[in-house]
């Protein structure tokens, strides 16, 4: 079974093409500024590649390039789209109404509808993906939606709730929703799979970080606690993102600096974080060559990020009432030895102790255990795979429905 996994953005689409069988990436590519020009990459198992600009007016014309490149010229890895037997879609809010992956039908194409003010940008641009797939495949093509927050689902209200009027939480199902959950569930279950235990029985912290970060702490295999909230901007700072606030924050900046909603979502989306600390750059490798060269809010912003980290993963610990394992995700996580060291050498009361040298070494790809023998906690870097999560939900919906 070949399976079409989509990751659809407001000006992005990324696909990765899966053969089931050995669950292997025949191809991948994406799709960039949809709308405002646009340009292909795509590449092949087999070390084949297409790179070319090609306008997109909109996410429709973006999947008729995608079906070009994948079934003609030198990069073809099909002959025809009857091929695929299935699409698989990521979706970042499922609110409360999706507790697992599902079948798009017209009642959950509505379901994702009516979640788009909880994420304005995301959900849009999914739909956006969802409807321009079914023009180009047509109806006959079964596409599954998983979702970023099915995951956190298992969260109790305790968790969950925010300490508002609990009327916003019956009126607009205000809540702690958690995202990531792709990837939390990839890494958990790899973890207990790498430590040869049932993840039944462990405790699990998961920290994919990256621009966007999160942490989950995961008991019997379900999440009990997450550090993002209602939106992704909620938990640690991040690349652009504020992180945790004190309210009155926004409310004093709102009143000094005459700012209304869309401008204090702006700022604390897209300005603030490792950028706004830094004031140089959102990508943690230039703010770890700034603060080797003594750059005093380079140094700053490492700090803040590792301190928080640091902090949720101690919180999450007694959340958890112990911890056997943490793992490392993610585009920050599985690359940068200097923020592994610095968090987990901070941990040193729990006896967790971390490889040097393997910490070194663990990076593009390469994961493993971090920790030495002489560790009360076992420490991981796992690379995540988000897009097997979904090809593999995906297929099973299939299966399940063809029998």
């Amino acid at each position: 079974m070949k399976i079409l996994v989509i990751n659809a953005g407001s000006s992005s689409l990324k696909y990765q093409l899966m053969d089931m069988d050995d669950e292997s990436v025949i191809a991948k590519g994406v799709c960039e500024r949809i709308g405002i020009g646009g340009c292909i990459s795509h590449s092949t198992a087999d070390g084949r590649s297409y790179k070319a600009d090609v306008e997109f007016k909109n996410h429709t014309e973006a999947f008729h390039e995608v079906q070009r490149v994948l079934t003609t010229g030198d990069a073809a890895v099909i002959n025809d789209l009857s091929e695929i037997s299935a699409v698989g879609h990521r979706i970042v809010q499922g609110g409360a109404i999706f507790k697992k992956s599902e079948l798009v039908d017209e009642s959950v194409i509505e379901g994702i509808r009516s979640l788009i003010d909880l994420a304005p940008l995301h959900n849009h641009a999914h739909l956006q993906g969802i409807l321009a797939c079914r023009e180009v495949f047509g109806t006959d093509v079964p596409e599954v939606v998983v979702f970023d927050t099915s995951f956190h689902s298992t969260m109790p209200p305790e968790a969950y709730m925010f300490a508002v009027p609990y009327e916003y939480y019956e009126k607009y199902k205000i809540r702690r929703y958690g995202f990531h959950g792709t990837s939390h569930r990839y890494v958990s279950a790899k973890c207990a799979e790498i430590m040869g235990k049932p993840i039944e029985d462990l405790k699990i912290i998961t920290c994919h970080l990256g621009n966007g970060s999160s942490l989950a702490a995961i008991k019997d295999g379900k999440v009990i606690d997450t550090t993002m909230g209602l939106t992704p901007l909620d938990g640690f700072m991040m690349g652009t993102r504020t992180g945790t606030l004190d309210p009155s924050v926004v409310t004093y900046i709102a009143e000094k600096e005459n700012l209304g909603p869309k401008e204090l979502s702006d700022l604390f989306n897209k300005k603030s974080g490792v950028l706004g600390i830094s004031g140089l750059s959102s990508d943690n490798r230039d703010i770890e060559d700034a603060a080797s060269k003594g750059h005093e809010r380079a140094i700053l912003a490492l700090k803040m990020q590792r301190y928080q980290i640091r902090k949720f993963i101690g919180s999450f610990i007694a959340a958890l009432d112990g911890v056997d394992a943490i793992v490392f995700t993610g585009g920050l996580g599985e690359n940068s030895p200097e923020l592994r060291a610095d968090v987990c050498g901070n941990l040193s009361y729990m006896g967790i102790e971390i490889d040097k040298e393997l910490n070194k070494i663990f990076r593009k790809g390469k994961g493993g255990e971090l920790s030495t023998e002489q560790s009360n906690v076992k420490v991981y870097v796992i690379p995540t795979n988000e897009e097997i999560v979904i090809a593999r939900d995906t297929k099973a919906i299939v299966e399940a429905m063809n029998k």
